[in-house]
């Protein structure tokens, strides 16, 4: 029987691509000696999260696959249609394509004013927030984005609500503004995609998985408009979680008595493990993160599951002991010569560990 562990998990929101993380939660819950911690979750991730929450609440894991299972079926099935019912101008337009270019002409204020999401409904079929909020056994940290500011708002266990998981997924050039409190949101990805430095600071559990989905790097120049738009998009949900990539390296590259016993202590001391489903995600059409076509979510479901199999074998027994990706050197590897970029990575630090899906280093 396996050792008992428990870890956090850091879910990036990504759209349908986020089926990835389905799969990869959804093996992880075969593993009865693997506990959650914290969940630290943006956009997709967010309704993964809660799901999760909503099925261990109700009292186990198989509860949790079921809720994951039903909910990604649900977005299929809801698609696209359901938004082309609501003005006579879409009927017909059914296909997600036609949707993504009538994005980039009319606001959802134009095209959809009465401000339907068929996501508010699915999530209300098949999730009890006032039982996650009273007995969920994993504490959440949802992200989305202060319009008004663009700073990250953090929902937590007793502030989670489905307009707290729909301001986090939250695109503005599909969806209405989630007003909450009288303040209006976004997506989270545009501030915290997500948050890991909370999560590292907070967090009793000082093991955290982070699970990515949008691709690190496209060597690929874009030069047609669409191309264009969909690189500006991926560095743009990209950017906060290397924003707090370099912090959690810059507080570790930082030495000193007075850090090690201060507020900062914990994250110097957490150790993180790396799923990245990019390398995946990169071989789609980008656009398939707004098309929740089943082929797609499935075979990025079974991906998914394919990951989190290969971290287990290789990473889960280092959880409690040591980390198995060196973040500094993952997402900011030494270049060559000449080239400068902005860095906050020691070179003397590089220790050839990777997360899974670029090289992971098996745990002893």
């Amino acid at each position: 029987m396996p050792k008992h562990v428990e870890i956090n998990l850091a879910l990036q929101g990504g759209g349908a691509h986020g089926a990835f993380t389905w799969g990869v939660l959804d093996r992880l819950l075969e593993d009865d000696a693997l506990q959650f911690g914290w969940i630290s979750a943006t956009s997709a991730g967010a309704v993964n999260a809660v799901a999760l929450a909503a099925g261990l609440a109700e009292g186990s894991r198989a509860k949790a696959r079921e809720k994951l299972y039903k909910i990604w079926h649900a977005i299929h099935q809801a698609g696209v249609p359901d938004l082309t019912r609501l003005n006579p101008f879409l009927n017909g337009l059914v296909r997600p394509t036609q949707l993504t270019h009538l994005a980039s002409m009319l606001s959802p204020y134009e095209f959809n004013p009465l401000g339907f999401d068929p996501l508010r409904r699915l999530i209300n079929e098949h999730v009890d927030f006032d039982l996650i909020r009273k007995q969920s056994p994993v504490d959440l940290l949802i992200a989305a984005t202060h319009v008004a500011t663009g700073r990250a708002r953090l929902f937590r266990q007793d502030e989670i609500t489905v307009d707290a998981v729909l301001a986090s997924a939250c695109l503005p050039v599909m969806h209405h503004a989630v007003e909450i409190e009288g303040a209006a949101y976004w997506d989270g990805g545009f501030s915290a995609n997500p948050d890991i430095v909370t999560l590292a600071s907070e967090s009793p559990v000082s093991d955290t998985l982070l699970v990515m989905v949008t691709p690190r790097v496209n060597e690929h120049l874009p030069t047609t408009a669409r191309d264009i738009s969909n690189h500006a998009n991926r560095l743009t949900f990209n950017a906060p979680l290397l924003r707090d990539i370099e912090i959690v390296t810059a507080v570790r590259e930082t030495s000193g008595a007075l850090l090690a016993k201060g507020r900062l202590a914990p994250i110097c001391r957490h150790r993180f493990h790396l799923i990245d489903g990019g390398p995946i995600t990169g071989t789609l059409n980008p656009e398939t993160t707004m098309q929740p076509d089943w082929d797609v979510i499935t075979y990025l479901h079974g991906a998914g599951r394919d990951h989190a199999e290969k971290w287990l074998d290789v990473a889960r027994s280092a959880v409690g002991r040591l980390e198995t990706v060196d973040l500094a050197n993952y997402f900011f590897p030494p270049v060559e010569d000449g080239v400068q970029f902005r860095t906050v990575a020691s070179p003397k630090r590089h220790t050839g560990r990777r997360g899974v899906g670029g090289g992971v280093k098996r745990a002893k």
